[in-house]
């Protein structure tokens, strides 16, 4: 243990993902030697990610403005919804160049050990999307949801209890991720051509 704020500094980072208890160290140390210039710049571009960075009103993904790029890129086909679970999944997603709708973010998956329910995820707006009642109702009606959550347990419970709520849903076609994705993994860690294979041959559920 270290004393005052540097042990806070290393607590801190610790709690960040995929920061262990030695990475914390390592960047906190860093920190203290760095020049005073890039430690307060680094201040600056956290404040503003706090304070300037909001959520698309339409998809919920990370945007600069109430509408990000994809729902307000004219050129994307709005009748088909790629549902991902956070943010970087849609980037993962956008590499293959195999897609071309719009996406829908949930903000999380089902994990109820963790206490992730239904509510806590941005289900009710995909729901008003496809009714035409969210932010996004002069968007064409969508034809198509393509549930591309995680293939580990919580993505499939949450694309399992996404299925039930879509098939009321008249005319409309709900598909999965073909397999090829590795069990237990992250969107985000699939390679392009991978990811692609299975968007492309995407299968209807």
């Amino acid at each position: 243990m270290f004393e005052g704020p540097v042990q806070d500094l290393i607590d801190e980072l610790g709690r960040l993902p995929g920061v262990g208890p030695k990475s914390a160290q390592r960047i906190a140390f860093h920190l203290l030697a760095a020049d005073p210039v890039d430690v307060t710049r680094l201040q600056d571009v956290l404040q503003k990610v706090k304070q300037g960075v909001m959520f698309c009103e339409v998809c919920g993904n990370v945007s600069a403005a109430e509408r990000c790029r994809y729902c307000a890129d004219a050129r994307r086909d709005p009748t088909i919804v790629c549902v991902v679970e956070e943010p970087k999944d849609v980037l993962a997603v956008e590499r293959t160049r195999e897609f071309k709708g719009r996406y829908h973010v949930l903000g999380g998956a089902l994990d109820p050990l963790a206490g992730v329910g239904p509510d806590g995820l941005r289900i009710r707006e995909l729901l008003a999307r496809l009714g035409g009642t969210g932010p996004a109702s002069d968007e064409a009606d969508i034809a198509e949801v393509i549930i591309a959550t995680d293939p580990n347990t919580e993505g499939e419970a949450t694309a399992t209890y996404l299925v039930r709520l879509l098939r009321d849903f008249p005319g409309l076609s709900v598909t999965r991720l073909a397999s090829g994705l590795p069990m237990g993994g992250d969107l985000e860690f699939a390679d392009e051509l991978t990811l692609g294979r299975a968007l492309s041959g995407r299968r209807a559920l």
